[in-house]
C-alpha cells in the first residue's frame, strides 16, 4: 500500500503547494499531506490528504477517470455589513474563491468538468455563539455544487462535534472520525481565529475555469 516510499522520500507534489505539511503516516502507510484552515492541496500520487473539520467545510474534489484530486478547508466570512471595511468582498466571493482555486488545479493538470465527483464534509456546531456558521458553510457549499453541476456522490456534515477527514483522492475513499471530546477548545479557537481573520481580509478573485 506504501507504494515503496518512505518519510525521506515522499512522492513530488506540485511546486504551489511546497507549503503543505507533508509527512509519512504509520498507521495507513501511506504519504499524507496536512491541510489547515484556508488551504487545499491536489495531487496525482496514491497519497492521502487529511484535516480536521470544526465550523470549517471540506469538499474533495476528484476526476474519477484520470484520477487527480484535492480536499480544501475552508470557511465563509462574516457578510460586509459588519465592523470592517465596506469593501469586503461577499461571503459567496469568499467561497467561490476556494472551490475554484482546487477544482482549477485539477482541471489545468488533466481533469475534466464532466468527470468530477464531489463528497463533503464539517459544518459542525462548534463555535460558541455563532450558532449559524457551520449551516452557513454548508448551504454555500450544497447550492455552489448545484449551480455549477457538480455530482455531489456523499456529505457528512453539521452536526455538534468537529471530525477528523482523511481522504484518498485516487480511489475516492474517506475516513472520518468523529471528535466527541467536549473539551477540543483548541479547534474552536483555531475557527474563531481564523473566521475573524477571513471576515477582516479583501479576497480578490478573477479565477476563471478551464473547460
Amino acid at each position: 500500500m506504501g507504494m515503496g516510499y518512505d518519510r525521506q522520500n515522499l512522492p513530488s507534489c506540485w511546486h504551489e503547494f511546497q507549503h503543505i505539511n507533508r509527512y509519512w503516516d504509520k498507521k495507513t502507510g501511506m504519504p499524507t499531506a496536512k491541510i489547515l484552515p484556508g488551504e487545499f492541496y491536489v495531487t496525482s500520487h496514491n497519497e492521502v490528504i487529511t484535516t480536521v473539520l470544526g465550523s470549517c467545510i471540506s469538499a474533495c474534489i476528484r476526476d474519477k477517470k484520470v484520477k487527480i484530486g484535492g480536499m480544501n478547508h475552508f470557511m465563509l466570512p462574516m457578510q460586509s455589513d459588519n465592523n470592517c471595511s465596506a469593501e469586503l468582498s461577499t461571503a459567496a466571493r469568499y467561497g467561490n474563491f476556494a472551490m475554484e482555486q482546487m477544482i482549477n488545479d485539477i482541471l489545468r493538470n488533466g481533469g475534466s468538468r464532466d468527470n468530477l465527483e464531489v463528497k463533503i464534509f464539517g459544518g459542525g456546531k462548534v463555535m460558541k455563539g455563532m450558532t449559524n456558521v457551520g449551516k452557513r458553510n454548508i448551504n454555500f457549499v450544497r447550492e455552489y455544487i448545484e449551480i455549477e453541476g457538480y455530482n455531489l456522490v456523499a456529505e457528512d456534515v453539521g452536526g455538534m462535534y468537529p471530525r477528523k477527514v482523511m481522504y484518498f483522492p485516487l480511489n475516492g475513499k474517506v475516513m472520518i472520525k468523529k471528535l466527541y471530546s467536549k473539551h477540543n477548545s483548541t479547534i474552536e479557537s483555531r475557527d474563531e481565529s481564523y473566521y475573524s481573520k477571513i471576515s477582516c481580509q479583501k479576497v480578490e478573485s478573477d479565477i476563471e475555469l478551464f473547460d
